[in-house]
C-alpha cells in the first residue's frame, strides 16, 4: 500500500486496495444514524470489553458516541473490507487528550484506537493492514510525524499488530484517567513511510515475476 494506491471517494474519507490480503480497505466517519447498533453491538462482544469498557445499555451508549461525534480532538471512524463495515477506529490529536499528561507530546502528534467487531473478522489477518492503511491516512497530514497509541498492557495481540505496523515501545505507565497500565507505543513518519516503500517495491516485484511466468494458474 502507497500513497499513490490511496484515493478519497464521495462515500469514505480514504479507501486504499492491499494486495496482502486482497480486498479493499475504506475509511468512513462514523455517524449516529447509520452506527449506532453495530457500534453498540460490537463494543458488547465478549473479546472487546475488558479493554473499552463500554458495555452499556443503548441509551447510555448512545449518549456516549453522540459526546465523541462532537469532540473536536477526536474523529471516529468506521472501517470496511470490501465495502462491509467490520473495525471501529478513533483518530485523535494527542495534545488535547488525557494521554498528553504521560509523555512528551506535541501539537501535530495523532493517536488512534481500533477493535474488530464482528468475530468472524478476527485472526484471518486483517488487524495489520487495517491499522497500516488508518496510519497513512493519519499521516496525510502534513505536520504530523508521529502516531501514537496506548493499548492496554494486557493486551498482548494488540501490541503485537502495533509493533509490526512500526510502532515501537517507549515504556509502559499507569494511564490513571482510563484506568488502565498501558504500553507506549509510536510510530515515526519515517520509519512507517520506508517499510512502506519496501512493501511496495516487494509488491511490483511479484507482479512482474506472477507476469513473467503466465501468472499463478499456469
Amino acid at each position: 500500500m502507497t500513497e499513490s494506491d490511496a484515493i478519497i471517494t464521495a462515500d469514505y474519507d480514504y479507501q486504499t486496495y492491499d494486495h496482502r490480503i486482497d480486498r479493499t480497505i475504506s475509511l468512513r466517519q462514523a455517524t449516529l444514524e447509520r452506527d449506532l447498533g453495530r457500534l453498540h453491538s460490537w463494543l458488547g462482544t465478549d473479546h472487546v470489553k475488558p479493554y473499552w469498557q463500554l458495555d452499556l445499555p443503548v441509551s447510555a451508549f448512545s449518549d456516549r458516541l453522540v459526546s465523541k461525534l462532537s469532540d473536536d480532538h477526536l474523529t471516529p471512524y468506521v472501517g470496511c473490507l470490501d465495502h462491509v463495515p467490520m473495525s471501529y477506529w478513533e483518530c485523535y490529536w494527542t495534545a488535547e487528550d488525557d494521554v498528553a499528561n504521560h509523555y512528551d507530546a506535541v501539537s501535530t502528534d495523532q493517536g488512534v484506537h481500533l477493535l474488530i467487531g464482528p468475530e468472524e473478522y478476527l485472526a484471518r489477518g486483517y488487524a495489520r493492514p487495517l491499522l497500516r492503511a488508518v496510519i497513512a491516512m493519519q499521516f496525510r497530514h502534513s505536520e504530523t510525524d508521529r502516531v501514537i497509541a496506548e493499548p492496554d498492557a494486557r493486551n498482548d495481540r494488540a501490541i503485537a499488530v502495533f509493533e509490526d505496523c512500526g510502532f515501537e515501545r517507549r515504556g509502559e505507565f499507569y494511564f490513571e484517567e482510563a484506568e488502565k497500565d498501558a504500553v507506549l507505543v509510536v510510530c515515526e513518519r519515517e520509519r512507517f513511510e520506508s517499510a512502506a516503500s519496501v512493501d511496495a517495491g516487494s509488491s511490483a516485484d511479484g507482479a512482474t515475476a506472477r507476469a513473467d511466468t503466465g501468472g499463478e494458474h499456469q
